[in-house]
């Protein structure tokens, strides 16, 4: 008996091979979604549990250095919190694609004592690289940082954000985003925004260059600095802002970007909030001078 038409031996074929190319392409699809749909989160909790902060921060410090990590400088900034800002090749590629990447040249990585707990955390690679506009996903950042140091939990909001909203991240309406960028200071030349900035800093009062990180390929220098004192020292805002039971140290220090002839910083309002998505304004108003206490510290310093 003759089979109908296109249900014979090459009909089948035919039929299985395009099912096959549906599935296939349903599943592209399907992942493409859910990845565009995923919410992440600021940081990442590595380790929680008792221990000699000084221990941990010196076998943390190893763990990043066998990852493959340059520890880039430390800071303390203030009693039992220890931050380490670290860079590697992979983001430092992916901060030479375009200017104002530097300020995602470096990563963040926090010991913090809370009662007798010692937490280890991170900024997320994954919030990061999509809040400062990176061009990548920083997928093999996040995975060498989650080996080298562990993977808890992801923290810092409720709900968490998507990409698509990080992109064009903002607090809310009229608030600062990325691209608000203030401008500093203008040079004649990058050379000369290099040592002015430099120099600055290694004068400046209240401030204090914790690391210098450069872009090879690039005109772009990231400078990370600790503020001590006036409405945006570290001490005041995160005695204010971060109160949860994870802390959010790995917020600090704050960036001050060389790219080209000027020297530039993150919006205040734009800069914290990313680090604090889920802050009431209530707590905003109550660091309602860190933004241009900030700006003022770093300004003076490389005028």
């Amino acid at each position: 008996m003759r089979s109908k038409r296109g249900f014979g031996g090459k009909g089948i074929m035919a039929r299985r091979r395009w099912e096959a190319a549906a599935a296939a392409a349903f599943l592209v699809l399907a992942a493409a979604t859910a990845g565009a749909a995923e919410r992440l989160k600021p940081y990442v909790l590595a380790e929680q549990a008792p221990g000699d902060l000084g221990a941990k921060v010196g076998a943390v410090r190893q763990a990043l250095q066998g990852a493959g990590f340059a520890i880039a400088g430390e800071v303390d900034p203030y009693d039992g919190a220890h931050v380490f800002v670290v860079t590697s090749d992979a983001l430092l590629k992916a901060a030479a694609v375009s200017p104002t990447r530097g300020f995602g040249a470096a990563q963040r990585v926090a010991v913090t004592k809370v009662g007798d707990q010692l937490q280890v955390s991170f900024t997320n690679p994954a919030w990061m690289a999509g809040v400062y506009d990176m061009g990548s996903d920083l997928a093999d950042v996040a995975a060498a940082l989650r080996g080298a140091l562990g993977s808890k939990e992801d923290f810092g909001s409720k709900e968490g954000l998507t990409v698509k909203q990080l992109r064009s991240y903002h607090y809310m309406a009229f608030m600062p985003y990325f691209a608000d960028q203030v401008t500093l200071a203008e040079y004649a030349s990058h050379e000369e925004a290099l040592a002015k900035v430099a120099a600055g800093l290694a004068a400046a009062k209240g401030v204090k260059q914790v690391a210098r990180i450069d872009v090879p390929g690039a005109e772009e220098t990231l400078f990370c600095v600790a503020i001590a004192a006036g409405d945006g020292a570290d001490a005041t805002v995160m005695k204010t802002t971060d109160t949860g039971a994870l802390r959010h140290t790995a917020h600090l220090p704050y960036e001050l970007l060389v790219s080209g002839k000027k020297a530039i910083m993150l919006h205040g309002k734009f800069r914290i909030a990313q680090s604090f998505p889920d802050l009431t304004m209530g707590t905003f108003m109550r660091i309602s001078g860190a933004p241009a206490g900030i700006e003022k510290a770093l300004r003076e310093a490389v005028k």
